[in-house]
């Protein structure tokens, strides 16, 4: 089942149960993968594409959060902290440190990398194929302390 899909079918849960928070994640969800498909001018939107949406409106939402609490706007930060946690239901699991680490040891040894130098050459595969398993800042700070 595509992501669009899934999210009409938990946009119908979320009215059932009147949940507003929910039901106001899944249609901003909705609205930003009908905003890409416009976009692509009738192509397939790639599940990275999809994910790439999630990703974004994920740290949109925890950026929002920490601004909020900043400003002493607990109410509104718990509001986009409910909805994080709602989008990042449809991400793909992601990886603890641990397996963070490995991952990029493994990058690391394929793409022959030696010294902070390599950082860029690390990172095109890191990101390529971690996308949706880690946050690219995780990825850019392990990179880092590894290659160090």
């Amino acid at each position: 089942m595509s992501l669009e899909n899934t999210i009409n079918e938990a946009i119908k849960t979320a009215m059932r149960a009147k949940d507003k928070v929910a039901l106001d994640s899944l249609r901003a969800v909705k609205s930003q993968i009908l905003l890409l498909k416009t976009e692509a001018r009738g192509a397939e939107v790639s599940a990275e594409q999809e994910i790439a949406i999630l990703q974004r409106m994920v740290k949109q939402r925890k950026d929002s959060s920490e601004q909020f609490t900043a400003q002493g706007r607990n109410d509104l930060a718990e509001v986009e902290e409910a909805q994080m946690k709602i989008i990042e239901q449809f991400l793909p699991k992601q990886l603890s440190a641990q397996e963070l680490e490995a991952e990029m040891k493994n990058i690391i040894a394929e793409t022959g990398a030696e010294s902070i130098k390599d950082l860029g050459k690390v990172m095109g595969v890191a990101s390529k194929s971690l996308t949706g398993k880690s946050d690219g800042k995780s990825i850019s700070e392990m990179a880092k302390k590894l290659l160090s």
